[in-house]
């Protein structure tokens, strides 16, 4: 008998959860984002993925906890696209406007490029729980803590008028995921260079500045 280290031991034993949890999530991504969450059972997702349903509960919780990781994984995509936007070359320069346009253009390539990423992300989260509910404030609040930036941002520029805009920016963040979930529902997919100019006309208005023509 070969006696195997324990670290190669355990590194195996990580490897395994990890490829499961992979697979679960692109199960549900899948299941959730063509059938719908409600549609979809813990032992359909598990069939699907090839893993026992223990494993599930084990990763995850339940498939209520699927839901909120697939939302994670989704989201932070789009947040990670918009924080890179903000690196990019002649940003700092750019007017509001500009600044606007550039981050919801690739928030919106982001987490529209696949049809079932924005169902998951804007749809199947609503209503399902108070657990999620919670969840998808606290992707809110981030959103809105990011966005207000940009605003103290420009009004430190003279772009807008200098108050507190916090309150302003949470129902213009409300009113963003409100506006992608319709796109989201529609049977004919918006470009994303129409929605993202959409949701740029949006902010503006909130934050009261005229978008140049």
């Amino acid at each position: 008998m070969v006696d195997v280290p324990v670290d190669q031991l355990i590194g195996t034993v990580d490897g395994a959860r990890t490829r499961a949890r992979a697979k679960l999530l692109d199960a549900a991504l899948e299941l959730f984002g063509v059938y719908g969450y409600a549609q979809t059972s813990e032992q359909a997702v598990c069939v699907m993925a090839g893993v026992p349903e223990e494993v599930l509960w084990e990763e995850f919780g339940s498939r209520e906890g699927l839901l909120m990781a697939l939302h994670n994984q989704i989201t932070t995509s789009g947040l990670r696209a918009a924080e890179q936007a903000l690196l990019s070359e002649g940003m700092d320069d750019c007017p509001l406007e500009q600044r606007f346009r550039r981050l919801f253009d690739v928030y919106v390539a982001a987490v529209t490029r696949d049809l079932r990423e924005a169902r998951v992300t804007f749809v199947e989260v609503l209503g399902v729980s108070p657990a999620v509910d919670a969840h998808c404030k606290r992707w809110r609040d981030l959103w809105a803590d990011f966005l207000n930036g940009e605003a103290e941002r420009a009004a430190v520029r003279g772009e807008v008028e200098e108050r507190d805009h916090r309150v302003v920016v949470m129902v213009m963040v409300g009113t963003v995921h409100e506006l992608m979930a319709h796109h989201a529902r529609r049977p004919r997919r918006a470009r994303p260079d129409e929605v993202s100019e959409e949701l740029t006309k949006l902010g503006l208005a909130m934050l009261g500045v005229e978008k140049v023509a």
